[in-house]
């Protein structure tokens, strides 16, 4: 079976840094993923990218999450800069981790945003893209396993 292709998230990263302070604000003010449909912003960085249902969905989990994360080269995943952040509690990512979508998204993106995390772009990206049980329970183990001792 031949393995799927992943887009370039940092095509889209690219694109969120070339956008001006205007329609960055937009994305920011949304406080939900559907949201998004309405904000002009979001299509200058979603037109063209996904064709299947789906995908449209991954998008905009990475776009509505996009405002919040600053990327780093290093290989630091987002539970690693969520342990090594500005004291998020375990009780609010269990939040996310029992939550169903989209409540689990706007969840997320709340502490995202009290963060402001440090995290490598790509792996981030390729986390919320595949996001389900699996991805939440991947982000919890690495959030526990960098926590400070």
């Amino acid at each position: 079976m031949e393995k799927q292709k992943l887009p370039e998230f940092m095509a889209l990263y690219n694109a969120w840094e070339q956008l001006s302070k205007g329609p960055k604000a937009e994305l920011r003010r949304v406080g939900r993923p559907d949201e998004l449909i309405e904000v002009p912003a979001f299509y200058r960085l979603f037109s063209g990218r996904a064709t299947q249902e789906w995908e449209k969905l991954a998008y905009q989990r990475l776009i509505f999450c996009l405002p919040c994360i600053k990327h780093t080269d290093d290989n630091v995943g987002l539970g690693k800069a969520l342990a090594k952040g500005k004291g998020v509690s375990e009780k609010r990512l269990f939040q996310v981790i029992r939550s169903d979508a989209p409540n689990d998204m706007i969840q997320l993106r709340r502490i995202l945003q009290m963060v402001e995390p440090s995290a490598n772009w790509p792996n981030t990206a390729k986390l919320l893209w595949y996001w389900s049980e699996r991805s939440k329970r991947d982000l919890l183990e690495d959030y526990f396993i960098n926590q400070p001792k």
